[in-house]
């Protein structure tokens, strides 16, 4: 997809530990180099994500902690998704023009100011894991640090945000949760 293969450009490490990837990146302007770190402490990176924030609890977002914003974030961006859906990539949440002072998305909320895009389950909110089957299933919960804040409107697809955010991702990283259903 080219959109990501741009988005991707400014890469320059990545290191995966027990779950949590930790992406180093350089702005292709200024050259600042940045981590940036996102974690919940409702459950570890490659842990199973508590059924509460699943189609079989009560389906609210967890809380999400963001550490180590870039000092040019205008705006951050998170995308939530399951590569390991039967029919491709399944988006669960997205969501952007999270104010770049956002140290902490809490549980069943969206920050002040952010908007909501159109996920998988064709609704603007979030959608907790709820994988067919009973395969374990890994959700990524990918976050973007953008140089700007983005011009598209409440409802956009993913593919309009990541097209969108491209040439403006200043850091970026991504924790990986894990689900299975019981019958």
């Amino acid at each position: 997809m080219p959109s990501k293969m741009r988005i991707m450009q400014n890469l320059k490490m990545l290191v995966a530990v027990g779950g949590l990837v930790i992406v180093t990146t350089q702005h292709p302007t200024t050259g600042q180099v940045s981590t940036l770190y996102l974690e919940s402490p409702a459950f570890s990176a490659q842990e199973m994500i508590p059924r509460k924030y699943t189609c079989d609890g009560q389906d609210i977002n967890p809380p999400l902690a963001i550490r180590n914003i870039p000092e040019k974030t205008r705006s951050l961006a998170l995308i939530v998704d399951d590569p390991d859906a039967p029919m491709g990539l399944f988006t669960h949440w997205i969501l952007w023009n999270i104010p770049p002072n956002t140290m902490m998305i809490q549980e069943n909320t969206v920050p002040k100011g952010a908007i909501e895009g159109h996920n998988s389950f064709n609704q603007n909110h979030y959608g907790g894991p709820c994988p067919p089957g009973r395969g374990t299933h890994h959700y990524q919960f990918r976050l973007f640090a953008l140089d700007s804040t983005l011009a598209i409107p409440a409802g956009s697809s993913r593919q309009a945000l990541l097209k969108a955010m491209e040439h403006h991702v200043v850091g970026q990283t991504m924790m990986v949760g894990l689900y299975r259903r019981h019958s």
